[in-house]
């Protein structure tokens, strides 16, 4: 392992610094500011737990509904270990690799503040397996997200003490063994650091902080792709007039107008003269629409930023004040809000942009039906329409909101629970959603693009030059499923300046 380039403080993180991190893939360590407040925080739980008369949540009690039962000291190992092993109960398809190490990241960064009395000994085996991408296998399912995310924390925090599983470069090996090849040994736990390990967001952050990376980049293209199928609709350019934004001025409406005004520059297709007075509100409200969607990512944005920088487990220790506190900061309604929020958003942007692909297929303004030179011998772009559809279909499925649930667990102890693990997958499966839905209306409006005899703008003439070599034009009917593929793969690929998303 490289020596670490990138050190842990207490500086605040910006959604922005949290992608350029983990994009970057930078060897990561503790400062030595955040390693004496861990030690000091561990050294003060140790000497208050010496001194304890009456018994402290989740330190020398058990956990749940089990609070009022005491347990010795020289148990205190077995209890966290059992905590930790006893709350493995995740279900489901795997957490992908990139979030399993988002997740690593974000539990040692909440840990660094000194407020949960772990070990420096634990956070550096978190940030170790981080560096080393030696990623814990963990499951979507099991979290109510509300004692944070118990089951997938569990898992996560399993080769800790030797247990579970590890994937190394994709393969799967016991946790043992891959320590033992490291030179490692399993860490014997101490009081409450099982607790803090599997108290916390982590899971929801995770998912939440990806999920924001992948849609703001979504978003910027959402707004490149309408203004190319404006053009190759012929539409009009009046609707991105910025006085008409400036008399409503939605941050996000003027942004989106502005972006569709530079990207159709020196076009001459969007300034020749128009037959028709209007176009549909899926071309002519693309500001306000898509607007919309950006000034909910910019509050999503706000919480998740929020969260990458707070303490999120229980009980939460404060040396300098003499207090230890039992509370609510693992709660995950926050987020669980944010969450849904960003779901009905996303599932906007796919909805209007299944729209435009639907009018670019249907024969209108002089372009053929389903965008091929001879329909009815082929059947041309028909069937893609219906696969965005489809998947717009689910999307609203899925945009029901997970977080005004909650079922009653620990025997009632934890009475309101906040759902916010479901709503993270179920967002971020949307988001995915959108990416395929915008890879269909990419390709039927680079298509149509192609039976005009004017020009669009240079830049999006450039754009879809680069496309050609990732999708060939449809002369004759083929398989769509392969360039839907090619063309998501294109979206993936494109790269932008973080300029543009954050």
């Amino acid at each position: 392992m490289s020596e670490a380039n990138f050190t842990i403080n207490s500086n605040h993180w910006s959604l922005r610094d949290l992608y350029e991190l983990f994009s970057s893939q930078q060897q990561v360590a503790l400062s030595e500011d955040a390693s004496q407040k861990v030690q000091a925080c561990r050294d003060y739980l140790d000497q208050k737990i010496e001194k304890a008369e009456k018994p402290i949540y989740g330190i020398n009690t058990g956990f749940g509904s089990l609070y009022n039962i005491s347990i010795e000291g020289k148990d205190l190992t077995q209890l966290q270990e059992n905590l930790v092993r006893s709350h493995a109960c995740g279900t489901g398809k795997e957490v992908p690799a990139d979030l399993v190490s988002l997740m690593l990241l974000l539990k040692a960064r909440s840990l660094s503040y000194g407020h949960s009395g772990i070990s420096l000994e634990v956070v550096n085996r978190l940030l170790f397996l981080y560096n080393n991408q030696l990623l814990p296998q963990v499951f979507e399912q099991g979290s109510l997200g509300a004692s944070g995310d118990l089951a997938p924390l569990a898992h996560l925090s399993l080769p800790l003490i030797g247990d579970g599983l590890l994937a190394e470069e994709g393969k799967l090996k016991s946790s043992d063994s891959v320590l033992k090849n490291k030179g490692l040994t399993p860490i014997k736990l101490q009081s409450k650091e099982g607790l803090a390990l599997l108290n916390g967001t982590q899971f929801m952050a995770a998912y939440g902080s990806y999920a924001l990376f992948k849609v703001l980049k979504l978003s910027y293209l959402c707004d490149l792709v309408a203004a190319l199928s404006l053009d190759a609709y012929d539409g009009r350019p009046e609707p991105f007039n910025p006085l008409i934004h400036r008399a409503r001025p939605h941050q996000g409406q003027l942004q989106t107008a502005q972006n569709v005004n530079e990207f159709l520059t020196d076009s001459k297709l969007i300034s020749r003269d128009k037959v028709h007075v209007q176009d549909p509100y899926s071309f002519r409200c693309v500001p306000q629409v898509h607007g919309a969607s950006k000034d909910a990512f910019a509050y999503v944005q706000k919480v998740f930023t929020t969260e990458i920088n707070a303490v999120t487990d229980n009980p939460t220790i404060f040396p300098e004040e003499d207090v230890i506190i039992s509370g609510g900061n693992f709660h995950g309604q926050t987020l669980a809000i944010a969450l849904d929020t960003l779901a009905i958003a996303t599932a906007e942007l796919a909805s209007i942009s299944e729209r435009r692909t639907y009018l670019l297929v249907s024969g209108q303004r002089d372009l053929p039906p389903f965008l091929v030179s001879k329909p009815g011998l082929n059947s041309g772009l028909m069937i893609a329409q219906y696969t965005a559809a489809s998947i717009v279909s689910k999307n609203k499925q899925l945009c029901t909101p997970a977080s005004v649930d909650s079922i009653v667990s620990s025997n009632g102890q934890e009475d309101h629970v906040s759902m916010g693990a479901n709503a993270a997958t179920k967002a971020l499966e949307v988001v995915d959603n959108l990416e395929t839905v915008l890879a269909i209306e990419l390709i039927c409006a680079s298509q149509a693009l192609s039976f005009r005899k004017s020009n669009t703008s240079p830049f999006l003439e450039s754009f879809v030059q680069s496309f050609r070599d990732s999708v060939p034009l449809i002369d004759e009917d083929r398989i769509l499923s392969y360039d839907i593929a090619k063309a998501k793969e294109f979206i993936a690929q494109t790269e932008l300046d973080s300029d543009l998303m954050f």
